[in-house]
């Protein structure tokens, strides 16, 4: 019998450089760089990094801001077989110490901005090249010899981390099969076209830039890179380009809608916009589909899973009346089971298990960690949903945000969707407080956008749709810009809970 080697990112972009040399793969500023010229780049860093003394399976860390220069560290990588660890700059320098500690890379790639971070937290003292006028001269004294493919398969190709909200972060190791596998799913279930252009404007440690970024390079799309949310930026690529995927995420949305506001646009076209609706207050939905003529992706997945589990429904352009119940993505097999892994019944909720070929191959050097969330074969998400006779699926929670309240079981986003649905409120976050009958109760910090907007207002709409034991116990509102989000928008709800252990007035308005 013969073995056949698996594909790899690497030789599916050297194919796609063959195919459309001249066609545009990358987008920066003005910048425009064809396959054929990222190929020739890339191959001249494979050199580079094999030249010092980088081989397969080995690591190269990266801390940089979105740039070309790491969207072709990761095509180098490919080709070669090493794994690329893609350092979040978001992060203290102890948390950095500690991601450049679990990957042991041999070589680290930063940008001069970060140069001095680095050197101060790189306790493996590996060696660096640093982005700018450096790197380009590496490129320049290589060869551009198309190298010998290696690796692919299961290998991993980078490792991305998970935010440590309980703990340090832990690295997830997202393989060439499971990235060539979510830019099937992504093209399958969005209807994304080869010529279609992806905006990797969130940061390139995250999975959304980094997972579709390759996917459109394996497709033959060009990649719009941009530095973090930059309006003229958005406003010039909307305007230009044909557009598969707009990403939009909490927290920028709503300096979008007033960046764009009043302006005439002329879009080229847009397929989809956005992510993650049951995070965004609804108004904002109506409106970014509006103003963009474009439906919104009634998104779920996670680093771990890619778009995956249920990511394949869209919210239709201007929709004032939104459903959140979600279509699962193709591609995977998902479970609803309860705390012995028993399935649940239909209509119940249950924590989501995955499996399939977008899912990642586990976290780096956890061996008791992936042992336990791959139990019995399936990835268990710590995300709790309920599927509904149609098949769709509606997120509940994450299963350690759950509030246990007399007996009761309170899932925070469930309230958070009844606030985030009145006008007046541009995002919420319900966290527990301890309480001495109750054991612990919802509270919700809200940013609202009226000074009409009042706490009895936001109560009295929680009772028309709640049962009494979730209706928040305490409301406070705050200001949009003083909610702690991660690089994804999400509110980390473990710093707002502390601000529910010291007692404040309660406020009816803005002011």
């Amino acid at each position: 019998m013969q073995v056949h080697e698996s594909s790899s990112i690497g030789a599916l972009f050297r194919e796609r450089a063959r195919i459309d040399r001249t066609a545009v793969a990358l987008i920066e500023g003005e910048r425009r760089v064809s396959y054929g010229e990222l190929n020739d780049r890339v191959n001249r860093l494979v050199h580079v990094l094999v030249a010092r003394g980088v081989g397969p399976g080995d690591r190269v860390a990266i801390l940089a801001r979105n740039c070309a220069a790491y969207v072709e560290l990761e095509l180098a990588a490919a080709k070669l077989g090493v794994l690329v660890a893609a350092l979040n700059w978001r992060l203290s320098a102890s948390e950095l110490a500690h991601c450049v500690a679990l990957a042991e890379p041999s070589l680290i790639v930063v940008a001069e901005d970060y140069a001095a971070t680095i050197f101060d937290v790189d306790i493996a003292n590996s060696p660096r090249i640093v982005l700018g006028a450096e790197y380009e001269t590496c490129l320049a004294r290589a060869e551009n010899r198309e190298p010998l493919i290696r690796g692919g398969g299961e290998d991993g190709l980078v490792i991305l981390y998970t935010s440590g909200t309980t703990g340090r972060p832990k690295g997830a190791v997202i393989s060439h099969r499971a990235l060539i596998a979510r830019g099937a799913v992504f093209g399958m279930d969005l209807g994304i076209m080869s010529n279609e252009t992806f905006v990797a404007w969130a940061p390139l440690f995250h999975m959304a830039s980094t997972d579709q970024t390759l996917a459109t390079l394996m497709r033959g799309g060009s990649v719009a890179i941009i530095d973090g949310y930059d309006a003229h930026a958005f406003e010039r690529t909307i305007e230009s380009e044909h557009i598969g995927w707009l990403p939009l995420i909490p927290g920028m949305i709503e300096s979008l809608l007033k960046d764009l506001g009043g302006r005439t646009l002329r879009i080229k076209g847009i397929r989809a916009i956005g992510a993650m609706p049951d995070l965004v207050a609804m108004h904002h939905i109506t409106q970014a589909t509006t103003v963009l003529n474009a439906p919104y992706v009634n998104s779920f997945g996670a680093t771990e899973t890619g778009l995956p589990p249920a990511s394949a429904g869209l919210i239709p352009i201007g929709s004032d009346s939104i459903d959140l119940a979600k279509r699962q993505s193709s591609l995977c097999e998902i479970r609803l089971v309860d705390v012995n892994d028993e399935d649940v019944p239909m209509g119940m909720p249950g924590e989501c298990a995955i499996r399939g070929a977008t899912l990642f191959s586990g976290y780096w050097l956890e061996e008791e960690v992936n042992a336990q969330e791959f139990r019995g074969g399936w990835f268990h998400m710590g995300d709790v949903f309920i599927r509904h006779d149609d098949g769709r699926l509606s997120f509940m929670d994450r299963v350690k945000y759950l509030i246990k309240s007399g007996g009761e079981n309170i899932y925070p986003a469930e309230i958070e969707r009844v606030l985030l649905s009145d006008p007046g409120v541009d995002d919420a976050v319900v966290v527990r407080r301890a309480d001495a009958n109750w054991g612990e109760v919802p509270v919700a910090a809200v940013a609202v956008n009226d000074p009409r907007v009042t706490i009895e207002q936001l109560l009295q709409r929680c009772e028309r749709q709640l049962a009494r034991y979730k209706l928040p116990k305490e409301i406070r509102f705050v200001p949009f810009g003083d909610l702690p989000r991660s690089a994804t928008g999400k509110v980390q709800r473990h710093e707002v809970e502390p601000w529910f252990e010291v007692e404040a007035p309660q406020v009816n308005s803005l002011g």
